[in-house]
């Protein structure tokens, strides 16, 4: 029995604190203290409005003479104001059918004594002649009326006449601060937080599970870093020696090299908080926001030293100073600069707070930011080489199903180039692709597809071609592939596409780049002339030109300028360099006389010149071979290194090295052959697979 009641007194418990479980879930009515504004002002715009309380309707002279002042009807009239005449009809005639609108008031259905109705006059003087007149022309027994007259202020107008622009100017001011603070509106110091930091934190409560495990390719890098992170879980070992923790470091690399990824692996690794931020989240329209959020984020810092803050893009507050179109004393970004500098190496020491940045722009970084004290390391991350390539191939194929005969070497060898950012792009593309069309696992040949997205854009399946306009593309990638093919120092071709691709782009050639750092004159000569080679078989073959060399000139004329103006490639202007990294390749001022000017012009036009002579007399030799892989193209639209071989013969320049390339060419032949003989069922009918 005892056990028993036990039993139900636990259920009862279970089922009471069930129900209050229950209850808890319910929406709780979240009541907000703007509404009591809103009530009042709706108040306040119906009695200014909507006449609310008094039945009065408005009426004219007409009316008012014919049916109410002539019967006898009308007990009082009162001009308000000089401006407006109200009518108050006799209790004992508002039993009338006529009256049946004004004789109750509007709120309520008690009894209306007046007014009843009103009507606005121009003149006093003119409606008591009106009246006057009328009553004359009434029957001597007749009683006539006298008006009464009264001067009444319209307090809620008069109000809101004044108290309106005021709550107007309250409210945008309101609305401006919430959202130049994020929209947080109350919370912690209101539209007062507008000078707090913006940084994410992460510590213990919220962590970062990405480590160096995850981010391959920057070895050394990762070294780097992770000598910061041994600091700060085992001080002892560096500090016995009388070493002291560096204050700053500095990542610098192009786009999508996985500086941020290599932060999140710090976070993940580290074990200390984490503040996150970018440089933009200091930049503000109110005049020394900046650098109040620089001094409360440090706050926060040394508050939970040791710490690691992380800003992203810093180049967005650390630009130089002195070098923008409205720099001055003033300045709002120097002042947030000059906030961090003192911050991060001033009177005052942080002991404990360690500064991560990361840039893909360290040329117009200001000097004082990137001296020793401040930033103490900058690691520089580049693109991966072919080694780097296939470690981060190796980490994004994980997760991936594929077929036993994907390697990551050579993906790698197809991709030079590529940052970790594209080759995750290329696997995650490989993925879709292969989900189109119902595949259960991810072949070589969806990966073939993938690179030609990532580097020529979407495939234009429906975009309809003329067959003179095919034909002027096949001439025109026919002309880039001969061209390369006899030019000794041109990168190997891999393959030729005339299937239009991306936004314009209405046929690629693909090449495979050496991993090379350092570029000889004759390697960027014939880089000229073989995108020339395009343009010379278009003139040579129809005797015109198109519009279909445009990015092929744009690309040459920057290598051509480069060549004359920075590599000091050209006699006559020698071995000078007018390259300012912190003004950028395009500016107002130029280092160098008109003179110097324009005989930059013509030698970057005779270099180009004797280039596109070199293509034309290229190809008029070998004429017969153009057409053949020209009209190979026509056919199959996408051709491979090994057609070419079949059509032209080998290169003269062919050297073991790409000999790779070559295999891995006829590799992605055969799957694309295979993958056309039999196609996986895609999910529309209209969508065929990739040739």
């Amino acid at each position: 029995m005892g056990q028993s009641n036990d039993n139900n007194t636990d259920s009862q418990n279970k089922m009471s604190e069930t129900g209050k479980d229950n209850s808890s879930k319910k929406p709780k009515f979240n009541f907000n203290f703007y509404w009591i504004y809103g009530i009042i002002a709706l108040i306040f715009f119906g009695m200014q409005f909507l006449n609310l309380g008094t039945g009065a309707k408005q009426t004219t002279w007409e009316i008012f003479e014919r049916d109410m002042l002539k019967t006898q009807e009308v007990n009082r009239i009162v001009v308000v104001n000089n401006e407006q005449v109200e009518i108050y009809i006799k209790k004992e005639k508002l039993n009338d059918e006529k009256y049946r609108d004004v004789r109750s008031r509007t709120i309520g259905n008690s009894l209306n004594l007046g007014p009843h109705y009103y009507f606005n006059i121009s003149s006093v003087d003119y409606f008591l002649n009106e009246l006057k007149s009328a009553q004359e022309s009434y029957p001597s027994d007749l009683k006539k009326l006298h008006t009464e007259s009264e001067t009444r202020k319209n307090w809620g107008g008069e109000i809101l006449g004044w108290l309106f622009p005021i709550i107007l100017m309250i409210g945008l001011w309101i609305f401006i601060m919430r959202r130049m603070s994020g929209g947080s509106g109350g919370g912690a110091g209101g539209i007062f937080s507008i000078g707090k930091s913006k940084a994410a934190l992460f510590d213990a409560k919220k962590q970062i599970n990405i480590t160096f495990k995850d981010v391959a390719a920057l070895e050394e890098a990762k070294e780097e870093v992770m000598e910061i992170v041994e600091f700060l879980k085992k001080p002892q070992k560096f500090t016995k020696l009388g070493a002291k923790i560096p204050k700053g470091i500095l990542l610098i690399g192009p786009p999508g090299t996985g500086k941020t990824l290599l932060a999140k692996a710090v976070a993940g690794e580290a074990g200390v908080p984490f503040f996150s931020l970018t440089g933009s989240d200091f930049v503000e329209m109110f005049v020394g926001v900046g650098a109040a959020r620089v001094r409360d984020l440090f706050t926060q810092a040394k508050e939970k030293a040791p710490c690691i803050i992380f800003i992203d893009e810093i180049d967005a507050i650390g630009r130089s100073r002195g070098k923008g179109q409205f720099s001055g004393a003033n300045d709002e970004r120097e002042n947030t600069l000059n906030s961090l500098l003192s911050e991060m190496d001033g009177f005052t020491t942080n002991s404990g707070v360690i500064i991560l940045a990361a840039t893909n722009r360290p040329e117009i970084l200001d000097s004082a930011l990137l001296r020793p004290g401040r930033f103490d390391r900058q690691i520089g991350i580049d693109k991966p080489d072919l080694v780097g390539r296939e470690a981060i191939f190796t980490v994004h194929l994980k997760p991936l199903k594929l077929k036993k005969d994907i390697k990551p070497k050579n993906l790698a060898l197809q991709t030079p180039g590529f940052a970790g950012a594209d080759i995750a792009n290329v696997c995650n593309e490989a993925a879709l692709i292969a989900a189109r069309y119902n595949k259960k696992f991810v072949d070589m040949n969806d990966f073939q597809n993938a690179i030609d997205r990532v580097i020529g854009g979407l495939e234009k399946k429906t975009k309809i071609i003329s067959p003179e306009e095919k034909e002027i593309v096949a001439y025109h990638e026919a002309g880039h592939a001969v061209a390369g093919w006899y030019l000794e120092f041109a990168d190997p071709l891999v393959k030729v596409s005339i299937v239009p691709r991306g936004l314009a782009a209405l046929g690629y050639a693909q090449y495979l780049p050496k991993e090379q750092y350092l570029y000889r004159t004759e390697k960027l000569l014939d880089e000229i002339c073989m995108s020339l080679g395009g343009r010379a078989a278009e003139d040579i073959i129809f005797g015109k030109i198109s519009t279909g060399a445009t990015s092929d000139l744009e690309r040459i004329t920057k290598v051509a300028y480069n060549m004359v103006t920075i590599y000091g490639m050209n006699n006559k202007i020698g071995n000078l360099s007018f390259y300012d990294p912190q003004k950028g390749e395009y500016s107002f001022t130029k280092p160098y006389s008109e003179s110097t000017a324009q005989t930059i012009d013509i030698e970057v036009r005779n270099l180009i010149a004797t280039a596109y002579q070199r293509a034309l007399k290229l190809l008029r030799d070998k004429k017969d071979q153009l057409e053949a892989v020209a009209k190979e193209l026509l056919k199959r639209e996408v051709i491979f290194q090994e057609d070419i071989v079949r059509l032209i013969g080998e290169s003269p320049f062919a050297t073991t090295e790409p000999q790779k390339h070559k295999d891995l060419a006829k590799k992605a032949r055969k799957k694309s052959n295979g993958a056309s003989k039999k196609k996986p069922k895609p999910i529309k009918k209209t969508t065929k697979a990739d040739s």
